[in-house]
């Protein structure tokens, strides 16, 4: 006999206790964004595999489920990531001029788990905001990454903050190919300072003290101060993402940052601030985001735009085990016009069925409709 039970790896269900939880973060997230002005937008599960890739590297790819479309005969995609998606409802279908709110929760599917024993199928929340290019705009993104983690419990986080920009603009001035390139971006990541220097060796100075000075640069907001010695010579466009970073900095002061001008995730992807946010004892980040102003392009309108996402599922498991409350609820003999008022009322009503087993309390009521002689009435169990 088939165990028909089985789910594949890194699938879940999600019982009762642990789904009101979730609905009940959920709405408390759409609320808040809802408060800062972002609407809520629903992308559709599965579309056309070139919507849902735009320009996001391979790693996207891999992370897509694919499939054939029975009616076109098209190649389709099950949706691993909606930024695209919002990003395209913003460009194709809303098409404004003036600065755009966007957020979204839904569950996306991945083909590998992003970590050991990890979910392939996370609940994704996020928000991004569209049509404005100041640092204002990554300001708000970012306060709004922090406010969702606190709505749902967390305060003990720290943010990681760069800027990818500033490697963009020193490694287009190197003479490196792409083969040598992609092995610095490597070294790069990895902080493998030996290597860095090797790689650089056909480098000039002062471009190859800039690259190498890269990975040195890490650390609360006085790195930024020591950054503008190491750029002073810099082209304009790095000296503008030191001023934005600074700004961010002061903005959020009352943040714990952590600056790391090496931070090149996303490189291909990300065109100015990025920023992810960490909790003591959990190796990988809880939410991350960024500036991103080239993804509207691909859909035919080009718009700054910066965001953020999450899983939903990821912060809930990291809050402390608690079962949530369930609402109390009365037992009634029947229907009858006494349980449509109590209903009305907001009272959760269970009816019981004819000979079924189990009395009001095994039904998890706490209340029980009588009839008396002055009619329905609710007494405590």
């Amino acid at each position: 006999m088939k165990d028909r039970w089985l789910l594949p790896a890194g699938i879940a269900e999600i019982l009762p206790d642990e789904a009101a939880y979730l609905e009940t973060l959920r709405r408390r997230l759409l609320d808040l964004y809802a408060s800062w002005g972002y609407e809520l937008v629903i992308p559709p599960m599965i579309e056309y595999l070139e919507s849902l890739l735009v320009d996001r590297g391979d790693a996207l790819d891999l992370q897509t489920f694919k499939l054939t479309d029975q009616l076109s005969g098209r190649l389709m995609g099950v949706c691993a990531d909606m930024t695209p998606q919002v990003a395209r409802i913003d460009a194709h279908h809303l098409k404004r001029d003036v600065p755009t709110r966007l957020c979204y929760l839904g569950s996306v599917l991945h083909t590998r788990p992003n970590n050991f024993a990890g979910s392939r199928s996370p609940m994704q929340v996020g928000a991004e905001l569209y049509g404005y290019e100041g640092i204002a705009g990554d300001v708000e993104v970012l306060s709004l990454m922090l406010e969702t983690l606190r709505e749902t419990g967390l305060t003990e986080f720290h943010v990681d903050v760069g800027h990818v920009s500033i490697y963009q603009n020193l490694i287009k001035q190197t003479s490196l190919n792409p083969t040598e390139k992609d092995q610095l971006l490597d070294a790069i990541k990895r902080k493998a300072s030996a290597e860095i220097h090797s790689l650089l060796s056909k480098v000039s100075p002062p471009l190859r003290d800039m690259l190498s000075e890269l990975v040195q640069l890490n650390g609360d907001s006085s790195v930024l101060k020591e950054a503008r010695q190491v750029f002073s010579s810099a082209p304009p466009e790095i000296l503008m993402a030191l001023d934005e970073l600074e700004h961010l900095s002061a903005e959020l002061s009352h943040v714990p940052l952590h600056f790391d001008l090496a931070e090149s995730r996303g490189y291909n992807y990300h065109t100015g601030v990025v920023f992810a946010a960490y909790i003591p004892k959990y190796g990988q980040a809880i939410a991350k985001g960024g500036r991103y102003d080239i993804s509207g392009k691909l859909f035919g309108r080009k718009r700054p735009a910066t965001g953020f996402s999450t899983n939903l599922k990821t912060l809930a498991s990291l809050l402390p085990e608690t079962t949530p409350p369930k609402p109390a609820a009365i037992f009634a003999p029947a229907q009858c016009d006494a349980v449509k008022q109590l209903r009305q009322k907001g009272e959760v009503v269970i009816c019981g069925l004819p000979d079924q087993q189990g009395d009001a309390r095994a039904m998890g009521c706490n209340r029980e409709l009588r009839l008396t002689a002055d009619g329905w009435q609710v007494f405590d169990l």
